[in-house]
């Protein structure tokens, strides 16, 4: 159990304290949903959540493996809609995996293919919300 106290500050803000580490990050609201977009709306930390979940559970396979997955990129891109509410629609993820000497064999790229589609956080969000994902190998 992770326990995470979020302060709201007014003005759309909210500062949110994670209690294991006291690391701290602060949301505001995005500029098309009346806030300033200072910072990371909440939808926003939701897409951000899924990208960095899919690396690391990689990062678990491949270095259970001794694989390297230094470098590797992850671009996330949040679509909103509003039909029937305001709510995340889509997230297009592309993860970009660097070239290694020797190359990745298909029993590699499918044990770190197989890693991201099945993280924790892809497997919480709602299956209506759309998330198409690219892999690119030896970007």
């Amino acid at each position: 159990m992770v326990k995470i106290h979020t302060v709201y500050e007014g003005e759309l803000h909210c500062q949110a304290t994670h209690g294991p580490s006291s690391s701290q990050l602060t949301t505001d609201a995005p500029v098309d949903n009346q806030g300033k977009g200072e910072s990371f709306s909440p939808t926003d930390l939701v897409a951000t959540a899924l990208g960095a979940c899919m690396v690391t559970t990689m990062g678990i396979v491949a270095e259970r493996h001794g694989w390297s997955l230094v470098g590797t990129t992850v671009d996330v891109e949040k679509h909103m809609v509003a039909d029937p509410r305001r709510r995340i629609g889509k997230v297009d993820v592309v993860i970009r995996v660097p070239a290694v000497e020797g190359g990745r064999d298909t029993k590699q790229r499918t044990a770190l293919e197989r890693a991201a589609l099945t993280c924790p956080v892809h497997a919480s969000l709602h299956p209506s919300v759309e998330i198409p994902v690219r892999f690119e190998w030896d970007a």
